[in-house]
């Protein structure tokens, strides 16, 4: 008798091997593959449950989200220097979860159960923060506009806050499982084998990015409209209705999904190989300059998979290369090392390698972040005090402005797609026109231009409204003036930050996708955790930040070239860091007289 639905879900998430079916290489042979039951790939079957599940998941979470400081400043009455803070520490904890998520998804649950927890976490989460908007006691009471602009208003008292974190923390959990996983586990609904699975796999990354994007889109327009002008119950109800419906168009696909199980930490690879060759640093290598035949004489066994690029054994870092040494007793009879601990494979050292390639990279890409992260917050703060009138009635919501950047970067991408990429694969002769780290660095000085140009138009608009009313007065210049700069952060986006999307993919091993992702993440994190250090910063040591209420009496401008000037620094790093870089997969360069006296094979 068949199962149930509901059956059919308890039972696989209690671990049970139901109508699945994979192939496992046993003891890293391709010899000795064991056959366990398997589902062939659904392809785009499936897609319409994962890439529902993803866009009604982005208008959820962005839909609470990009209209939270506003949220915090007008209902928590938070100074308004504090919610930006706020803002930029939750930012930088949701895109630092990704990191654990991934790591929870490799090595124990794999991509469906950490997806079907993180979604049920990111639901709770948010029906939270409804309750919150919908429930008086829950918040501060409420105050006149006179009180709240001398900042006479009363705070939230402990619990009030105790419930908010509460809400924060599971939205956290959510994007910490969500955001790693779902595209992997898109991809692993596709055969790589057949013609048919990579051409629908090239498909379904263009609707996923176009469905994201148009998610996020609506989520800044429609919801935070409603949040603004209509109920900040409905505006955030309407979002966890939506999560809702997600979770269920992705329950809805279980029968059709390819479940790949979890293998294993990736971070135990990488402490294997550096257990194994400190254990064998005293010994020396062979041919020590001859990269060819060192090679031929370490542990260098075929790959298990087609999907997994063999590395060629280099020279950098060659202290690693000790771990393949191959010494008395660490290899059973069959071949196999007798223990992962003593013996590595020259694969599992160069992978180790790639991660230790990208370090100096990554940091390098926070400067951007840094610049980017600001339209979310002081971007919406300045954009309070300026006349956001289309027509006599019709007033644009604060935080949907830097909707303006996020149009930018979609407009752009045809345009480097199309126009940059044709033009500049002329001059280089290069079939992507520019290398990955090259588009990264053209994001990074973009991004501080930006910050340049965000700094003179925030010295026009608090002279304008000071002109107008004094520290406290409003500007009459247009919303529009903040376009260059938003535009300018939308094409660095679309450099830097694609650029960084692209790179982790390219070269991080082929196992470590999730991981891929989740760097980034920790890029983005690591861009609002630095913003919110420097606001700290700037408000011990200078007056640029001073008042936590009134956007005039600070010199927001100051700090906007603060963070030029940081680009500009992170600019020289990054231009060393890349010059140093060498990308996966390169073969050692011999020395000419070398490869010219080596006969051919």
């Amino acid at each position: 008798m068949e199962k149930s639905w509901w059956g059919f879900f308890i039972n696989f998430l209690k671990c049970s091997p139901s109508a699945r079916k994979e192939v496992v290489a046993v003891d890293g042979d391709d010899a000795n593959l064991q056959a366990v039951e398997r589902r062939k790939p659904g392809g785009w079957k499936c897609m319409p449950y994962i890439i529902g599940n993803e866009t009604f998941e982005r208008v959820a979470s962005f839909g609470l989200t990009a209209n939270f400081t506003v949220y915090l400043v007008s209902k928590y009455h938070m100074k308004k220097v504090a919610a930006a803070n706020l803002v930029n520490v939750y930012s930088g904890v949701v895109n630092s979860a990704p990191l654990l998520g991934a790591f929870i998804s490799d090595a124990y649950w794999g991509r469906f159960r950490t997806l079907a927890y993180a979604s049920i976490a990111s639901l709770l989460g948010m029906v939270v923060l409804t309750i919150t908007a919908a429930i008086p006691q829950l918040r501060p009471a409420s105050c006149s506009p006179e009180a709240e602009q001398a900042g006479q208003c009363a705070g939230p008292t402990r619990a009030q806050i105790g419930i908010l974190m509460l809400s924060l923390a599971l939205m956290s959990i959510g994007s910490g499982g969500i955001r790693p996983c779902n595209l992997p586990f898109g991809v692993d609904q596709f055969d790589m084998t057949t013609e048919s699975g990579r051409r629908g796999l090239a498909s379904f990354f263009n609707w996923y990015y176009c469905t994201s994007t148009a998610a996020i889109i609506l989520a800044m327009t429609l919801i935070v409209y409603i949040q603004s002008s209509v109920s900040w119950p409905v505006g955030f109800g309407i979002p966890a209705g939506l999560m809702v419906v997600s979770i269920a168009l992705f329950f809805l696909g279980m029968r059709l999904y390819v479940y790949v199980p979890a293998e294993g930490s990736v971070f135990s690879g990488v402490a294997q190989v550096c257990v194994a060759a400190y254990r064998k640093r005293k010994l020396e290598l062979p041919a020590k300059d001859d990269v060819v035949e060192q090679e031929r004489m370490l542990y260098d066994p075929p790959t298990v998979s087609h999907r997994v690029m063999k590395l060629p054994l280099t020279l950098q870092f060659s202290f690693l290369n000790k771990a393949a040494v191959v010494c008395e007793g660490d290899r059973k009879e069959d071949g196999t090392p007798a223990s992962s601990w003593r013996l590595c494979s020259v694969q599992q050292i160069e992978e180790v390698k790639c991660l230790i390639r990208i370090l100096p990279i990554w940091p390098a890409g926070l400067a951007c972040f840094v610049a980017l992260s600001q339209q979310w917050t002081f971007v919406v703060l300045q954009c309070l005090q300026m006349d956001r009138h289309i027509g006599p009635h019709f007033q644009i919501p604060s935080a949907s402005v830097p909707i303006v950047a996020l149009l930018a970067l979609t407009l752009f991408i045809p345009v480097y797609d199309q126009v940059f990429i044709p033009l500049a694969r002329r001059l280089t002769g290069m079939e992507s026109g520019i290398t990955v780290l090259q588009r990264q660095g053209a994001g990074i000085v973009i991004s501080a231009l930006s910050m340049v140009v965000a700094g003179l138009v925030e010295r026009m608009r608090r002279n304008s409204a000071v002109a107008h009313g004094g520290l406290y007065g409003s500007s009459p210049l247009p919303a529009a003036w903040l376009a260059p700069q938003l535009v300018l952060m939308g094409i660095a986006e679309a450099f830097n930050a694609v650029g960084q999307v692209e790179f982790y993919n390219r070269q991080f091993p082929e196992h470590m996708q999730t991981m891929a992702g989740a760097l980034f993440n920790c890029s983005l994190a690591g861009g609002s955790y630095l913003s919110a250090i420097l606001v700290v910063a700037v408000r011990k040591y200078t007056t640029w930040l001073k008042d936590d209420n009134n956007v005039n009496a600070n010199r927001l401008d100051y700090f906007y070239y603060l963070i030029a000037v940081f680009g500009v620094v992170n600019t020289l790093y990054f231009l060393v860091a890349a010059h140093f870089y060498r990308y996966k997969g390169l073969p050692e360069v011999q020395p000419k007289e070398e490869s010219e006296e080596r006969p051919a094979a």
